[in-house]
C-alpha cells in the first residue's frame, strides 16, 4: 500500500497518469500532478484527490521536454512533500509518420518526453531514496518496448530505451531498498491513442475503424482495449511491500499481444 508515501507521477492530468494518480491517493499516498490541460479540470482534479487522500496535493506545469522545468518540478516535490518515495514516470507523447518524413523536431520531442524525461526525474530523487531505505520508480513503457510497428520510429525507440534506463537504473539501486520497474500496457482508449488514429489513417491509406479493428486491436488477442484502472492497479502493486523483490522488470499489461 501507499500509505504514507510521497509520490509525483508526470503527465497525470489525464489517460494513464490520471488513473494512477487517482489509484494512489486512494490508497494514501500524498501526489504532486504534472501536465497540461483546463485550468478548472485541473482543479477538480486536486479537489478529488485531496478528498481521497485526505491529504493536499500539488500541481506543476513543468514541460517534459524541459530539463531546466524539470528540475525546478523537482526541486519543488522534493521541499513540499519532504522527499520523494514513488516517481511514476509516465508522461508520452506520440508522432506517427514514415521515417523519410519524420520531422526531426517530432523527433526530438518525443525521445525527450518519453525517454529523457525519466532520466532527469530518476537522477534527481535517487539520491534521497538510497538515503532513506525505500523508493519506487516505475516507468510507464509500453508493449512497444517489446515490438514494433511500422511508422512510429521515435516512440518505439524511446520505449525500447526506457526499459533500458530502468534495467540500469534497478542495478545502481537493488541494495539499498529502492525498486525500478517498467509497466507495458498495449493498447488503452486514452487521448494519446485516440489521437493516433486519423494520423495512422492517414499513414496507412484506410478508415478510421479500420485502424482500431485492424491495426490496435488485431494486435490484442483479447480484441479488447486495456482498462486504464487495470495498469493502476499493477502500479499500486508495484509500490507495495508485497513487490520489494520485483525490479528491472516489464511487466506487460497487453492483452496477449506480446505473447505472439
Amino acid at each position: 500500500m501507499s500509505a504514507g508515501r510521497n509520490a509525483v507521477i508526470t503527465g497525470s492530468t489525464s489517460g494513464i497518469g490520471r488513473g494512477i494518480a487517482l489509484k494512489l491517493a486512494s490508497e494514501g499516498a500524498r501526489v504532486m500532478i504534472n501536465g497540461f490541460g483546463e485550468d478548472a479540470e485541473i482543479a477538480d482534479l486536486l479537489t478529488e484527490l485531496e478528498k481521497l487522500s485526505g491529504k493536499k496535493p500539488i500541481y506543476s506545469p513543468a514541460d517534459m521536454s524541459d530539463p531546466a522545468q524539470i528540475e525546478t518540478m523537482m526541486r519543488l516535490a522534493e521541499n513540499e512533500l519532504g522527499g520523494v518515495d514513488i516517481m511514476m514516470n509516465n508522461a508520452g507523447i506520440q508522432y506517427v509518420s514514415p521515417i523519410e518524413d519524420f520531422p526531426t523536431d517530432k523527433w526530438n520531442q518525443v525521445i525527450a518526453i518519453n525517454l529523457s524525461s525519466a532520466f532527469h526525474t530518476t537522477k534527481a530523487v535517487v539520491a534521497g531514496m538510497k538515503s532513506r531505505g525505500w523508493g519506487r520508480i516505475i516507468n510507464l513503457a509500453s508493449a512497444h518496448s517489446i515490438v514494433a510497428s511500422p511508422y512510429k520510429s521515435a516512440y518505439v525507440a524511446a520505449k525500447h530505451g526506457i526499459v533500458g534506463l530502468t534495467k540500469t537504473a534497478a542495478l545502481e539501486v537493488a541494495e539499498f531498498g529502492v525498486t525500478v520497474n517498467a509497466v507495458s500496457p498495449g493498447y488503452v482508449l486514452t487521448p494519446l491513442v485516440e489521437a493516433q488514429i486519423p494520423a495512422t489513417s492517414k499513414a496507412r491509406g484506410i478508415s478510421e475503424g479500420a485502424v482500431i479493428q485492424t491495426v490496435m486491436l488485431a494486435n490484442q488477442p483479447t480484441r479488447k482495449f486495456v482498462d486504464i484502472d487495470d495498469v493502476a492497479a499493477t502500479v499500486a502493486f508495484l509500490c507495495s511491500d508485497a513487490a520489494k523483490g520485483i525490479t528491472g522488470s516489464n511487466m506487460t499489461i497487453d492483452g496477449g499481444w506480446t505473447a505472439q
